[in-house]
């Protein structure tokens, strides 16, 4: 009997597989980065379609096979998505998501990206507008650095590292203090981002 795994999780892509199926990436707490088959998810009226859309975040049940990962179930939690109402606002979280997964080639299990990117959802989503620049930049930031990719030039005075480990708290990953920081020291972060990703080979 295969095992079914109860988790929450955050849909970060989401693609189509034939006529009404749908491949999902999904970035949980407990195991990662995982890629996995949603049946029938794009009929219409599909019962898991709300939960699966891209920026939804669900409580799910997986079933792991011998051709990967299914969702089993799926009922929403939070649409982020919905909650990032402006065009703006969704493009910043595309282009981070999108860069995690560039950077992910498998799937990961790397406990601290869930903190990470449910935190900057939860950043976009509440703070002010001119906030989301420095957000973004702080997301970055982060996910290289728990990929192991921060080349951490150039060096700038800052409690980012300090707070780095702080990952039971999302709102503390992006605290108003440390987006001052970004903020204050914008062109040095974009720098130090570029140099990471370049540093990366990816």
């Amino acid at each position: 009997m295969r095992h079914k795994y109860e988790t929450q999780g955050i849909v970060l892509a989401r693609s189509p597989l034939g006529e009404a199926n749908a491949y999902v990436t999904l970035l949980t707490p407990g195991l990662g980065l995982v890629r996995a088959r949603a049946q029938g998810v794009r009929k219409p009226g599909a019962k898991l379609a709300s939960a699966l859309t891209t920026f939804a975040e669900s409580e799910l049940v997986l079933v792991r096979g011998r051709e990967g990962w299914r969702v089993a179930g799926a009922v929403l939690a939070e649409s982020w998505s919905r909650k990032m109402q402006k065009l703006e606002t969704r493009a910043a979280a595309a282009r981070v998501s999108g860069l995690l997964l560039r950077l992910v080639a498998g799937e990961a299990h790397d406990a601290e990206l869930y903190p990470i990117m449910r935190g900057f959802f939860t950043a976009l989503a509440e703070l002010p507008e001119n906030t989301h620049e420095a957000v973004e930049l702080l997301a970055v930031l982060r996910v290289l650095a728990a990929l192991g990719l921060d080349a951490g030039l150039p060096v700038v005075n800052t409690p980012l590292e300090g707070q780095a480990s702080d990952s039971s708290n999302s709102n503390s990953l992006f605290a108003h203090e440390l987006l001052a920081t970004i903020a204050e020291h914008r062109t040095d972060y974009i720098s130090r981002i570029n140099n990471s990703i370049a540093a990366s080979g990816l």
